[in-house]
């Protein structure tokens, strides 16, 4: 009976988060290493983990998310084996070695509690959005896990002159030292983008890397604010 799904029976953790295939986040859950998980992502548990919607410090955070940048969050504890997905989403794991990432929160799947983190605005882009836009920043040292509508592509700027332009509904994450300035388009609209009216790129240029999704978000994430 368990032949036919042998290739899918879970395997044990390698590390504090690994992909159980591309569509799945596995996490290895230990006493004092609390996870931050998207709320409704929790799949399926092994042992004994506590979920608890809307922590206090979630709380103190979500002050900021009055631009509706941010995400329902749980913090999750235990001991055992969490996997967590997002509607059939790729899932995208990533390790802080110190450093940082700034995320759309439609596309943050969960990361280590004891990061530092917050919403912040995208510094270059006031003049070009009205409000601008808002984004997750997440440092320190630990684990981040990411989801994308499609297998991502990871952009590395290079540090050159050049600058990499991105429709900002298919826009994942990147790296926060990169500067970011926002360019609009009449020629480009039928070509770039979803929308109907101007066609907007975000361009990015410096040290870093920027993660794309090949479909764009169902919600504009740049526009006129008025």
């Amino acid at each position: 009976m368990n032949q036919p799904f042998a290739g899918h029976a879970p395997a044990p953790a390698a590390a504090r988060m690994e992909n159980h295939g591309n569509h799945m986040l596995k996490v290895a859950m230990q006493s004092g290493h609390d996870l931050l998980a998207r709320v409704g992502s929790m799949v399926a548990y092994e042992g004994f983990i506590q979920y608890e919607p809307n922590p206090p410090a979630v709380r103190q955070i979500a002050r900021d998310w009055i631009t509706g940048e941010g995400a329902p969050l749980m913090k999750c504890s235990g001991d055992g084996l969490l996997y967590l997905a997002d509607y059939g989403a790729n899932v995208v794991v990533i390790n802080l070695n110190g450093d940082g990432i700034s995320v759309n929160a439609t596309n943050l799947l969960a990361f280590d509690a004891h990061l530092q983190w917050g919403v912040e605005r995208v510094k270059g882009l006031a003049k070009f959005a009205g409000q601008g836009l808002w984004n997750t920043k997440i440092s320190g040292q630990g684990w981040v896990a990411l989801t994308s509508r499609g297998k991502p592509i990871v952009v590395d700027c290079g540090g050159g002159e050049d600058e990499t332009y991105v429709d900002p509904d298919a826009l994942v994450a990147w790296s926060p030292n990169l500067k970011v300035k926002g360019k609009r388009s009449f020629k480009a609209q039928s070509l770039i983008g979803r929308g109907s009216g101007e066609a907007y790129q975000m361009a990015f240029s410096g040290q870093g890397i920027v993660v794309v999704q090949p479909s764009e978000d169902s919600t504009d994430r740049l526009r006129i604010r008025g």
